[in-house]
């Protein structure tokens, strides 16, 4: 990446993730790729977060993999969907406490109040190990994750997510 695309480009991954209340998380389970909509948040160290219950098959998966990879993509800057800035990120997930994350979770997605205590959902973190944004023809490329969370603190410290 040339060093004068690199704070551009980790500005725009970092408010596309923060301001991201979806998502698409692949999972893989005996080979098999899958992809299911999420709705992650961002705990206060900038590692995705998500709500999941135990009833859904990409946890399963996840249970029998940790391995995963999560797609957040902004709007298209134009009629061709190739033009839409997108972030994904690869990490391993693993459950956390619900004392760590939930009122951060809630925070960002408030009408989750009604089944976040339900027994069959738990806290998932994502501990990413690559990111890669994209955010468009001839702008792409990986991201420094240690960076990106700096750029993403910045945010959250003034109230952007």
């Amino acid at each position: 990446m040339a060093a004068n695309q690199e704070p551009e480009r980790l500005a725009a991954a970092a408010s596309l993730l923060v301001a991201a209340r979806s998502a698409t998380l692949a999972t893989v389970f005996e080979g098999a790729p899958h992809a299911s909509l999420v709705t992650p948040a961002l705990a206060r160290d900038g590692q995705p977060v998500l709500l999941l219950s135990s009833l859904a098959v990409h946890t399963r998966h996840l249970q029998a993999n940790p391995a995963c990879a999560l797609l957040m993509a902004g709007a298209a800057q134009n009629e061709n969907p190739q033009t839409t800035p997108r972030l994904s990120l690869s990490g391993i997930a693993q459950t956390v406490p619900a004392d760590e994350v939930r009122a951060r979770f809630l925070e960002i997605h408030p009408y989750a109040m009604q089944y976040a205590g339900f027994g069959d959902f738990s806290f998932w973190k994502i501990t990413v190990s690559t990111a890669q944004y994209i955010g468009g023809f001839a702008n792409a490329g990986y991201l420094d994750f240690a960076a990106l969370q700096q750029e993403i603190s910045v945010l959250l410290r003034r109230g952007d997510g």
